[in-house]
């Protein structure tokens, strides 16, 4: 093993407000090493849209009723709801490899196997950020992060039982004409007993631990010392 240790908080529904200070204060305390180690939170949202840095107005369609916030991710317009698996990386880069491309690509690597272990096959799209179906054709997950002195934030939105109509009141990820696509729709199903939520959770858990060469263990809450 390499001795890379990820505490991960499995912490159910929250605001997003909320979850946007929370990992960035654990980025800062990570950022200032008073975090021992990195750590990965796993959540779902209330319904909400997100605007990256390169987002355009004209992606947002029919926002009405939906909280949205403007956010220092990279990417353009995302939606969250329930149902949607959540996952914010706090993770010092330093201690893996300083490079974004890499990172990215690493994220994307770790969701390729979990879906894979849920009987979805999963690719890539070339010029595209994210995870998709094998033909390319439906979007499962979107990928959108922050990198400050190579401790990242923001992260992953995996869409296991979402309600997808709430993407046609926005141009997901900024791209005309994309289909939007969950593990629910596409057949996604773990092995033995649990929810389809909680197999998702275990296959994307294992996925990361391969990807990032981790072992991750459970936390119930974590302080900066």
């Amino acid at each position: 093993m390499t001795g890379r240790t990820i505490d991960v908080i499995e912490a159910g529904l929250v605001p997003y407000g909320e979850a946007l200070e929370w990992q960035r204060s654990l980025a800062q305390a990570r950022l200032e090493h008073r975090l021992q180690h990195d750590v990965l939170l796993l959540l779902e949202h209330p319904p909400v849209v997100t605007l990256g840095r390169t987002s355009h107005a004209a992606h947002l369609l029919r926002p009405d009723g939906l909280e949205v916030f403007e956010v220092e991710r990279g990417g353009d317009v995302t939606f969250h709801g329930p149902g949607q698996l959540v996952g914010y990386p706090i993770l010092d880069l330093t201690g893996y490899r300083p490079d974004l491309h890499w990172y990215l690509r690493t994220v994307e690597q770790a969701l390729i196997e979990a879906l894979a272990e849920l009987g979805i096959p999963a690719t890539r799209r070339q010029g595209y950020t994210g995870v998709w179906t094998s033909d390319g054709e439906r979007k499962l997950a979107s990928i959108g992060v922050h990198v400050k002195q190579w401790v990242t934030w923001h992260g992953f939105a995996l869409n296991v039982s979402t309600d997808l109509s709430h993407f046609e009141r926005i141009v997901p990820c900024g791209i005309p004409g994309v289909v939007m696509t969950s593990v629910e729709r596409e057949g996604g199903k773990g092995v033995g007993e649990g929810s389809l939520w909680d197999h998702t959770i275990a296959a994307v858990l294992g996925g990361f631990g391969r990807a990032f060469g981790a072992e991750l263990r459970p936390a119930l809450a974590v302080t900066a010392r």
